[in-house]
């Protein structure tokens, strides 16, 4: 990839694509957490002698946190020491205006791009017909890249996406990667391709079709000595098994995951001794916490987070590992009830001497929530896109970084 090595960007115009979606309050508008706003920190510095106008979106339409960025301007101004004025539109004549009268060192922070329909309506999962050349060719980006003269993407999060903010500008000008971007990739390529060994993945949460994925993609690759389930990706490999899930066994329905235990089924056979699965599980019984053996009978009641005898083997195999990657938390971590299994594994994580990745998304915000960021080797800003990268999947925003590399490395 092009990086910000590569360039000189002295007095020159940039558009900087970043991932700065947050989670919202919607009715004070307050940002709950701007981990993803310190994270384009480094990027935003090292561009400090150029005209930068930051690009980005807040959820999406329809959603009650799909909101303007005039929050995110002012605390990413906190966050860097350095004013970021907010332009309440993306293409119209003040904008433009806006962008033309920059001088060297200004910020700029154009509204949420989602409020317009070229950026929402993009096939997000059928990204191979969507071109550089057609992104391109959208209002938005034939508006804006005459002003600019190099495109920066620092939006690792939403690096799975091919919408025309993220991939449009890269058909006029160079498209470089971020430090954010940069080390997203260089993190996530080791603990993939050259993890140091025994290299143990625990995988939870509801995002069991992306996790299996990885699941497959790691043990096939060899990269994997142990996968540690839990969550609904735990709950489909217990169906797989032959348990009785009961009601889990309809949740699995209604999340259109009921496929998936074929695959597990598949995965078993192949791998039966390096994946694990609980012993025991964490029931919720009438709202209280019930834990019980796996001994063959029908669960009757939701399972809402692995047990006692669980945590202890699953800390076990943790501790002996030199390499941790982690997504999804163990249960419904939000209800204190349930936290037990979330808790006391990213402790296990946190307590080992192993390299530890932590993907985004519920995993991330629980280790912040309990405190344990600091025994973090790493903590990824993606949530779907973590997850897609380690799954083998290409991404749209990396496979255009390399076409890029390619056109305009000296």
């Amino acid at each position: 990839m092009l990086t910000l090595d590569d360039f000189d960007f002295d007095n020159r115009s940039v558009i900087l694509r970043v991932d700065i979606n947050c989670p919202i309050n919607p009715e004070s508008g307050e940002i709950l957490d701007d981990k993803r706003i310190r994270e384009v920190k480094d990027t935003i510095n090292e561009l400090q002698d150029a005209k930068v106008v930051i690009i980005a979106h807040q959820s999406r339409p329809g959603k009650k946190d799909f909101t303007s960025l005039k929050n995110h301007a002012k605390r990413l101004s906190e966050i860097i020491g350095r004013d970021v004025k907010f332009v309440d539109e993306v293409i119209g004549s003040r904008a433009k205006k806006e962008i033309r009268d920059m001088e060297k060192g200004d910020i700029i922070m154009l509204e949420n791009i989602r409020f317009y329909s070229e950026e929402v309506l993009s096939d997000w999962k059928n990204w191979k017909g969507i071109t550089p050349k057609k992104q391109a060719n959208t209002y938005i980006i034939k508006t804006l890249y005459p002003m600019f003269n190099y495109f920066v993407n620092d939006a690792f999060a939403a690096a799975h996406r091919a919408q025309p903010s993220l991939v449009g500008f890269s058909y006029y000008m160079p498209m470089i990667a971020g430090r954010l971007m940069e080390r997203e990739i260089r993190v996530l390529s080791k603990v993939l391709n050259n993890p140091e060994k025994p290299c143990v993945y625990v995988l939870g949460g509801a995002k069991a079709d992306d996790s299996i994925k990885v699941i497959k993609n790691v043990l096939e690759n060899g990269t994997a000595d142990k996968v540690l389930t839990s969550g609904i990706v735990a709950n489909i490999f217990l169906a797989a098994k032959g348990y009785d899930l009961g009601v889990n066994l309809e949740i699995i329905k209604n999340l259109k995951f009921e496929k998936l235990i074929e695959v597990a089924k598949e995965l078993l056979d192949k791998y039966r001794d390096k994946i694990v699965c609980p012993i025991d599980i964490a029931l919720n019984v009438n709202g209280k916490r019930e834990e019980m053996e796996l001994n063959g009978k029908c669960i009757n009641y939701p399972i809402n987070d692995i047990g006692e005898k669980t945590i202890e083997l699953y800390r076990e195999i943790i501790s002996e590992a030199k390499t941790v990657v982690a997504n999804g938390p163990a249960g419904v971590f939000e209800n204190k009830d349930f936290a037990k299994g979330t808790i006391e594994i990213l402790k296990a994580i946190a307590n080992s001497k192993a390299f530890s990745v932590i993907g985004g998304g519920h995993l991330s915000a629980a280790v912040e929530m309990f405190g344990l960021s600091d025994k973090i080797s790493y903590i990824s800003t993606g949530g779907g896109a973590t997850l897609e990268f380690l799954a083998g999947e290409e991404l749209p925003v990396i496979e255009m970084l390399k076409e890029s590399y390619k056109r305009y490395k000296k």
